[in-house]
């Protein structure tokens, strides 16, 4: 972590829920950027080197998955945390095989999300407890 906060890039396909997600981590993280699609997250992540990276998996021009492999592929450091509708096995299964360290449903980002962050920032995992019920 380069200040006080570690930082974080967010990428969403929607805008207004992007502008929650800022506000909700603001005060605990550094939002450095916001992008709406996966290769947009790549280039903003070589360019600004964040500790964290949260990202959805249904986005345009590269999904969330896709963008996740090709981060770990080029030695990212940023750790990676899914925010995601999809509360499916499958899809969860293929989100932490990239690498990610933590899985949070949209639905519980209020419960979910600064203890992901926090858990992802130790190295640890961290999955909606709602996945595993």
């Amino acid at each position: 972590m380069k200040g006080e906060r570690a930082s974080l890039v967010l990428a969403d396909d929607h805008e207004d829920f992007l502008a929650a997600v800022a506000r909700h981590v603001e005060g605990h993280f550094d939002v450095v950027k916001t992008v709406s699609n996966g290769q947009a997250l790549l280039d903003e992540v070589a360019r600004l080197q964040p500790d964290m990276v949260v990202l959805d998996i249904a986005m345009p021009v590269l999904n969330g998955i896709e963008a996740a492999r090709k981060l770990k592929a080029t030695g990212s450091a940023a750790r990676i945390v899914f925010l995601t509708v999809h509360a499916d096995a499958d899809y969860m299964r293929a989100a932490l095989g990239t690498g990610a360290l933590g899985y949070v449903l949209k639905s519980e980002l209020a419960s979910d999300l600064l203890p992901c962050l926090r858990e992802a920032l130790m190295g640890r995992s961290f999955v909606s407890p709602a996945l595993s019920g």
